[in-house]
């Protein structure tokens, strides 16, 4: 709808830099009402979507390892940077520069802080702090990347402001456990989380790349088949996929995919076809996601230079049934192996992996994991098989270690590419993840005689916190004492042993925090910033770790 008062068109959210290739960029934004959008001469016609109006710009012919200033305008109106800007002129810069490739990411942003109460006691935003310290610094030492690891929104954990304005809309009264119905209300969470200043000029020059998680539809989203059995039944359910999944892909996915992606859609053929709104479309495309996964790809791959990204959806598309549960169906996991050795094939240095949850876990909370996997599949139907199915859904136990084929099977994938079975063994095979609130890095150690490193980076949240009880027990899950009981216990019950182990390198870090990769030919280092409040109340961002992943090992920084 359009802004009261306004005669021309407006920008209500981005731009968003999104995927960046050395001859190419796409450029995603908002808008009150249809127009057309113009990045570098490059025009593009929005599209609506339930009445909200949306573009995707494609501007080609850029030079490798360029930078590019640009501008937005929306009917020949300059909108973008707004007047009066702090911030440094927004940019364009693709891969091919010499030197390093920096990497930032992280996960789970909850609102920002002008949303949250006070009372909540959640530390600085890491996101808004990390973008502040950036427009301080020369160009050369931002990142050329940013990869966001689930839960960009949180669907199911509502602001106060946020409840206010759905009793509004709804007459009625939200209780503090309400969350969101419907598409419109949907799009209340994405502008709740992208409007700050701060990191709305961040997304703006950084490219980003994105992945959901469990809380941008529902928490433990499909946990396993008894959850799904169970939510499938409720009748908020169908409305709340469907929502949730068509946001999901106007606001995050349509920016992670290629130029050739693109052009290869169906689905966004199908929008841009569409001759007045193409909600219809998106809820059919959502509703094919939701009952047959493999009707959408929303895994994806990244290509940058000598790092290649490969970001997994560890959600959407898992086999849910006991007896054969898998994180991936057999197709996708065959895609995510292929693009595996095709970047071996093609010399990458560094294979980077994403995916929402963890792959490595504290040793107790995986035997945890497997002893109650197991459970669920040996007792099915029974009350030992019921009792351990509530304990899963409590607990959260629905990580890799849970899904024991997949997790056996992305490892056998990794040991293969780093014996250099399909080529060159890369310097560093890198899986970056979040979801479980707090940080550490892990060391893959068994089998030995590896030639490429292979480390579990787990980074979360951005904007959130952790409750004490999270803190004591991801506290206690690296401690000997507890992996020997809970071995002792997946043993009672003839848990499967795995031939991989791996060591705690660093944390875990507890707070707000980001992680930052610098990769330089076959070098690698990974360095973590936590956020604090400093004797006078400012925000800033503390370097607690800085470890080479190629090399020696880690360094603590701080306190």
């Amino acid at each position: 709808m359009p802004l009261p008062g306004r005669d021309t068109p407006a920008l209500l959210l981005g731009p968003l830099l999104r995927h960046v290739d050395p001859v190419s960029a796409t450029l995603w934004v908002q808008t009150d009402r249809p127009c057309e959008v113009e990045v570098l001469g490059r025009r593009a016609r929005t599209f609506s979507v339930a009445g909200h109006c949306y573009a995707l710009v494609l501007v080609e012919g850029l030079e490798p390892g360029s930078t590019t200033p640009y501008e937005v305008r929306l009917d020949g109106e300059r909108v973008w940077p707004e007047a009066g800007s702090p911030f440094p002129p927004s940019r364009i810069r693709t891969p091919g520069r010499p030197g390093s490739f920096r990497i930032a990411f992280g996960s789970c942003r909850y609102a920002t802080p002008s949303t949250v109460s006070p009372a909540d006691g959640i530390p600085p935003d890491a996101l808004d702090t990390y973008a502040l310290a950036l427009a301080a610094r020369p160009e050369q030492e931002w990142p050329d990347a940013l990869v966001l690891l689930g839960d960009q929104i949180y669907a199911d954990e509502l602001t106060p402001a946020t409840r206010r304005w759905l009793a509004l809309r709804r007459g009625a009264p939200v209780p503090a456990d309400g969350a969101v119905a419907d598409f419109e209300e949907y799009t209340r969470l994405y502008t709740e989380s992208w409007s700050d200043p701060q990191v709305r000029w961040l997304l703006s020059t950084i490219p980003s790349s994105m992945i959901f998680d469990d809380h941008e539809i529902v928490d433990d989203w499909n946990t396993s088949a008894a959850w799904r059995r169970k939510v499938t039944a409720q009748r908020w359910w169908p409305g709340r996929i469907s929502a949730g999944l068509v946001s999901y892909w106007v606001y995050q996915h349509l920016g992670n995919l290629s130029p050739q992606e693109l052009a290869a859609s169906k689905t966004w053929r199908e929008v841009q076809e569409s001759p007045e709104d193409a909600e219809p479309v998106l809820q059919a495309m959502a509703r094919a996601a939701d009952t047959d996964p493999r009707s959408v790809r929303w895994s994806y791959v990244r290509h940058w230079g000598a790092a290649r990204l490969i970001m997994v959806d560890s959600r959407a598309g898992r086999v849910l049934d006991e007896h054969g549960r898998r994180m991936l169906d057999d197709e996708e996991f065959a895609w995510v192996e292929a693009a595996m050795r095709r970047a071996v094939d093609e010399g990458v240095e560094h294979l980077i992996l994403g995916t929402s949850l963890p792959w490595l876990l504290p040793h107790a909370i995986h035997e945890l994991e497997r002893w109650n996997a197991t459970l669920c599949a040996r007792h099915l139907g029974g009350p030992v098989g019921w009792l351990s199915e509530q304990v899963r859904e409590a607990a959260d136990l629905e990580h890799w270690a849970a899904f024991e084929d997949s997790f056996e099977r992305l490892g056998r994938a990794l040991v293969a590419v780093a014996r250099g079975e399909h080529g060159r063994a890369p310097a560093t095979a890198l899986i970056l993840s979040g979801d479980v609130h707090h940080a550490y890095a892990a060391e893959l150690v068994r089998p030995g005689g590896l030639g490429t490193r292979v480390h579990q980076l787990t980074v979360s949240p951005l904007h959130n916190q952790a409750p004490h009880p999270i803190r004591v027990g991801f506290r206690i899950g690296w401690s000997r004492w507890a992996r020997r009981l809970t071995t002792g216990l997946a043993r009672l019950a003839r848990v499967r042993r795995s031939e991989l182990d791996w060591a705690k390198a660093a944390g875990p870090f507890f707070g707000n925090q980001l992680g930052e990769l610098v990769l330089d030919e076959r070098q690698a280092r990974y360095r973590l910033y936590v956020s604090e409040r400093d004797g006078t109340g400012r925000e800033r961002l503390r370097q607690v770790l800085d470890s080479p992943l190629s090399a020696a090992a880690p360094t603590g920084v701080g306190s």
